[in-house]
């Protein structure tokens, strides 16, 4: 054990300017051209089968194609009444993609797929400044291979932008290593703050594994470093608080309500909703269980993140999402740094397993405890720390493999895999059988040669470097490409073959519900087409209002946003915009109920009080089996 660490805590072992001025190895080049366009097409395949994917964030997507204002402020529709319940800036890339070639599914989707081609880059790039080209692409095909990842980053979601960002973020930090760190600590936290208006407080969760390798690992004195960590600080405040600030001073009454806030603040929502209330429960969030029957609260089952605690990531919810690698990838982490622990401060190695291996345990812990909703997708944030750790880990246990130490924590991590991979491949059966048992024979038996000396074979030696490669990344690589080849859309997607536990299209795009029903409705929608109003119709939630949105390339006020629970518009302004015309129709029948969470009114709210007054004022209509109020016409 001794003799390894001394190996990697070599001067030989950190020397990361003499790598950048040697000539780059010929595989290099090619390597690098077949995992990106390997990426690229895993990402792009058939991107127009997804059709509108979350038709929630779609509509909004086509508003700001519609209303520069709508663009600005993220709307869901181009009267702008109420905007989506995130800050705006994932969808300001695909309305721009969508002003400059026409709205559509692919103008729509094409930035998002581009987004998770650039994320793997990046995490080559990465990871290979300090740990040479082989653990870059690595952790590059472990990124694009993570099921989770193909899934969301060919989605309209604002995860693709966000985990960009955050990789970006990574990929200064460790410049900042090599000098000009002040520069590129700055850049860090601009890149952080814009993850920040892509979703908020998700962002800030890599910043702990960041502020520690400035602390750390940056040269200079510990005030320079301090000074440093302040000036990324500023950066990042700055970066994400322009559009606060903006928000926060537009008169409220020109601009949309802030769909999921509780009092027309952006702030409100990044602490409340959309903030603390995720962690902690409450503001909107059902409460978190403790159980294995179900999630948190009245939400409850898989799709809401199942039962809180230790083994959450690694659960019929996030497991077949996310955590094919992960066992092994918190045994790469601890190694790595024990082996280095008695490293110079400096050493590169070490910081680079602190930044992915913090970002890493962070967030795992965040989502494994938090109370409130907690989708599977959002575990896409992992997916390159995992990736890096993996590449750096295996990476530097490879080059070690003469000593016991190494090739006993080489096997383990390949042994563990799996066995979890049978695990997580079992949980669906009927889907590719044989690959379950693949994988575990292949990863006992290529263990069991590296335990033997694999670095005695000689020539030999990287055709066991290739098993042990092909059977750890065989079920993860095989569960993206089904889930490249399968359609997912709904408020909540799932990777993977389908699962009695998965596919439940909540929402915007899911089977059934009148949202669906009514954008397919003829008879209204050429009603809908014809008004020329500010809103072609009001209805309550953003169910109905997004797909026939979609459907007619009108405005539809969603009275209540998402759930139809916020307040907006109020009983009087609804009445307001009636009375000047603003508003032809009325759909009834999509109130609360449905949504993320119930609103400030509950019951008694906007959505209810509307609906009531419209039917006690205006004279409904069947349109093709559809109840609407021409509210041009009073009683």
């Amino acid at each position: 054990m001794t003799v390894l660490a001394e190996h990697i805590e070599s001067p030989t072992h950190v020397q990361p300017q003499e790598q950048q001025r040697s000539p780059r190895p010929g595989w290099v080049s090619p390597a690098l051209g077949v995992l990106l366009a390997v990426t690229a097409v895993l990402y792009l395949w058939g991107l127009d089968a997804a059709g509108w994917a979350n038709d929630y964030y779609a509509a909004a997507v086509q508003a700001g194609t519609q209303s520069w204002k709508a663009l600005l402020f993220g709307s869901i529709d181009a009267g702008n009444a109420i905007t989506v319940d995130k800050p705006p800036a994932a969808l300001w890339v695909m309305a721009l993609s969508g002003r400059i070639f026409g709205f559509g599914t692919l103008s729509m989707l094409v930035p998002q797929a581009l987004m998770g081609v650039a994320s793997v880059a990046l995490v080559y790039n990465t990871v290979r400044r300090v740990s040479g080209y082989g653990a870059g692409l690595l952790a590059g095909a472990v990124l694009a291979l993570t099921p989770v990842a193909a899934l969301m980053f060919r989605f309209n979601n604002p995860d693709a932008l966000l985990v960009l960002l955050m990789v970006v973020a990574a990929y200064c930090v460790i410049r900042a290593l090599d000098g000009k760190p002040t520069r590129w600590i700055a850049l860090a936290g601009v890149a952080i703050g814009f993850a920040f208006l892509a979703k908020l407080l998700q962002a800030l969760l890599v910043t702990p594994a960041f502020a520690l390798v400035v602390l750390v690992a940056v040269p200079g004195s510990i005030w320079l470093r301090l000074r440093h960590l302040a000036v990324g600080l500023i950066a990042l405040v700055v970066s994400a608080g322009w559009y606060l600030a903006l928000v926060s001073l537009w008169p409220s009454d020109s601009r949309p309500y802030i769909g999921g806030s509780t009092d027309n603040s952006l702030l409100q929502l990044a602490l409340g909703y959309n903030g603390l209330g995720r962690v902690f429960g409450g503001d909107g969030n059902p409460g978190g269980s403790s159980n294995s029957e179900g999630g948190p609260g009245p939400m409850g089952g898989a799709m809401f993140g199942g039962s809180t605690g230790l083994t959450r990531m690694f659960g019929e919810s996030m497991g077949t999402e996310i955590s094919w690698l992960l066992p092994a990838a918190l045994i790469a982490l601890v190694a790595g740094l024990w082996f280095t622990r008695r490293a110079p401060r400096t050493d590169r190695t070490r910081a680079s397993l602190m930044l992915w291996g913090g970002w890493l345990v962070v967030t795992v812990v965040v989502f494994s405890f938090m109370k409130g909703i907690m989708h599977p997708y959002y575990t896409i944030a992992l997916a390159p720390a995992i990736g890096a750790v993996i590449g750096i880990g295996v990476r530097e246990l490879w080059r070690g493999r003469q000593f016991v130490a190494s090739r006993v924590v080489l096997s383990a991590m390949l042994v563990v895999t799996g066995v979890w991979n049978f695990i997580l491949l079992d949980r669906t059966p009927d889907w590719l059988p044989w690959l379950r048992w693949t994988v575990l024979v292949g990863s006992i038996l290529v263990s069991a040669v590296l335990l033997a000396g694999a670095h005695r074979l000689g020539r030999w030696t990287v055709a066991v470097a290739a098993a042990g490669l092909l059977v750890g990344l065989g079920a993860t690589a095989a569960y993206t490409v089904e889930t490249v080849a399968g359609n997912h859309g709904g408020g909540i997607p799932t990777s993977g073959p389908p699962r009695s536990n998965a596919g439940f299209g909540f929402g915007f795009g899911g089977p059934g519900g009148q949202g669906v029903q009514a954008s397919e409705n003829s008879e209204l929608k050429g009603l809908l087409t014809q008004a020329d109003n500010r809103w072609a119709a009001a209805t309550v939630g953003s169910h109905t209002a997004g797909s026939l949105e979609l459907a007619t390339g009108t405005s539809i006020m969603s009275i209540g946003g998402f759930s139809g629970g916020d307040n907006s518009p109020t009983l009087e302004q609804f009445q307001t915009y009636v009375a000047a015309g603003q508003v032809h129709y009325f759909i009834a029948g999509n109130g609360p109920g449905g949504g993320h969470h119930p609103g400030p009114g509950g019951d008694s709210g906007p959505g209810t009080q509307i609906t009531e007054w419209v039917k006690q004022h205006f004279t409904a209509q069947d349109v093709g089996g559809t109840e609407v109020y021409d509210l041009s016409a009073q009683n």
